[in-house]
């Protein structure tokens, strides 16, 4: 990762961040998965206060770019909208759930069928 943060730029150092990590998340040169300094690592490195890379990483999570993942640290996250992300964090959980419930694929699937009818009017 290469960051340069120019403090004679009108741009705020937070929002200079943001956009570069954004941008090579973006182009490939970050891969999914790739797991970025600590807030306070960066910031140590960058010479910025640690609430300003704070302040960007949050923008970035909310954005989709980065995932925190506790103690696993922050990473580039998965391409795709929020919404999909969501979505498919939700199945997840759904196909955790109906296995330890002890229901066939079959029998989880015709459950979901059934719930997007009721939900889209089909």
């Amino acid at each position: 990762m290469n960051l340069k943060i120019r403090i004679d730029d009108g741009t705020p150092p937070y929002e200079q961040v943001r956009a570069q990590i954004s941008e090579q998340a973006r182009s490939g040169a970050l891969p999914v998965g790739y797991r970025l300094p600590t807030v306070r690592g960066l910031a140590e490195t960058l010479g910025l206060a640690a609430n300003t890379v704070a302040k960007a990483y949050r923008a970035l999570e909310a954005d989709g770019v980065i995932e925190t993942r506790g103690r696993n640290g922050t990473v580039i996250a998965a391409a795709g909208s929020a919404a999909q992300k969501e979505a498919a964090s939700a199945a997840q959980g759904y196909a955790e759930r109906v296995r330890r419930l002890g229901l066939g694929e079959d029998e989880a699937l015709a459950a979901v069928r059934d719930a997007l009818r009721a939900a889209y009017g089909g």
